[in-house]
């Protein structure tokens, strides 16, 4: 599940590397991210609502910032793109549809799909990233607002939580399968 999940963001964390320090690498890190997103669904790499939100959000922010120059979209970049990501993940789970079950339904037994434990789990792991990307959308709006640390402070702070979360997605199952097998 941990490779998978990192191909599903790989758009984003494209973007996240690309996008930092001037205005021509923030419209480069949005095509790339919508390049990304359109060619990873086409060949079916990436699916589920994580994508949808990757094309609206990469090709909605190039068009703002390439196609109108929008310096209020630029500058408050840090803050739409993890709250877009935080939106979905939250609105996957109010769906009942949590993101992280596409992905694990590829390592799991068609029969256990619809049972409680496999949908609380990805409910589970999919309100850690929820929480992740709200956490992480605060911490953009901090470090725009040049609110008390630094800006690598921030950076810090973001790419940990995102490791975090990576970590958990992996070791949570991992977790729940060693305690009921003994």
């Amino acid at each position: 599940m941990f490779f998978k999940l990192l191909l599903a963001f790989s758009p984003w964390l494209a973007f996240l590397f690309i996008a930092g320090g001037s205005l021509f690498r923030l419209k480069l890190g949005l095509t790339v991210g919508l390049v990304l997103c359109v060619v990873m669904g086409i060949t079916r790499l990436h699916r589920g609502i994580i994508l949808w939100v990757g094309l609206l959000f990469f090709s909605s922010a190039l068009l703002a910032v390439a196609g109108f120059n929008s310096m209020w979209t630029a500058r408050h970049m840090g803050i739409i793109a993890n709250g877009a990501m935080a939106a979905a993940t939250w609105l996957s789970i109010i769906i009942r549809k949590p993101f992280t079950m596409d992905y694990a339904r590829e390592h799991t037994d068609p029969s256990l799909w619809n049972s409680p434990l496999f949908i609380r789990t990805n409910i589970i792991i999919t309100a850690v990233w929820g929480l992740t990307f709200t956490f992480n959308t605060i911490l953009a709006w901090g470090k725009m607002e040049q609110f008390v640390l630094s800006g690598l402070a921030y950076e810090i702070i973001t790419y940990t939580a995102l490791i975090s979360a990576v970590y958990f997605s992996s070791w949570y199952p991992a977790h729940l399968h060693r305690m009921k097998t003994g």
